[in-house]
């Protein structure tokens, strides 16, 4: 099914149709991969759309943390849940014009240690930075202003070096 994680009613209102619960039941395991980004809006504050601000926060930290609380309590039952929060290298790592972006990736690591911390039985939960990978988000990154994004040429360069591939371009960034 198409759901805009951005829109911040779509969600709660999907999971009050108990659709997920739905699909987890009778399952011997079960696996939320949180893995919709977004890194706009690039750039230093000033230059910030508040609007584009409150969707980035939508889809990057509400709807993963929202998809992991409805995850957990409708696979309940399940013996063996796991869920998994895809983050970057920028959760760790400040980069210039990716202020949003780097909080919002940091916010899902903090929010899966947290989550680990509960203890909760038969729930395995983990964030993971699985290098820079040639996708549409890095195109974006590469299109760019350097006023935006001062390391913009970094990025081209990790693309220039790995070919025109949508494979792992580079690690660590």
């Amino acid at each position: 099914m198409a759901l805009d994680l951005a829109d911040a009613n779509a969600l709660p209102r999907w999971l009050e149709t108990g659709r997920l619960g739905a699909w987890i039941d009778g399952a011997e395991q079960a696996l939320l991969v949180n893995n919709a980004g977004t890194i706009s809006p690039m750039g230093p504050p000033a230059l910030q759309d508040p609007n584009e601000v409150a969707r980035a926060l939508a889809l990057n930290v509400a709807a993963p943390l929202m998809l992991a609380a409805a995850f957990c309590a409708a696979a309940a039952s399940v013996t063996d849940r796991r869920i998994l929060h895809v983050s970057s290298g920028a959760a760790r790592k400040p980069y210039p014009g990716w202020s949003v972006y780097c909080a919002s990736k940091a916010a899902l690591d903090h929010h899966a240690r947290a989550v680990a911390e509960d203890k909760v039985a038969g729930l395995r939960i983990c964030s993971l930075a699985p290098g820079v990978l040639d996708t549409e988000m890095q195109a974006t990154i590469r299109a760019t202003s350097l006023e935006r994004f001062p390391l913009r040429e970094r990025f081209a360069e990790m693309q220039r070096a790995a070919g025109s591939s949508r494979s792992t371009i580079a690690h660590g960034a």
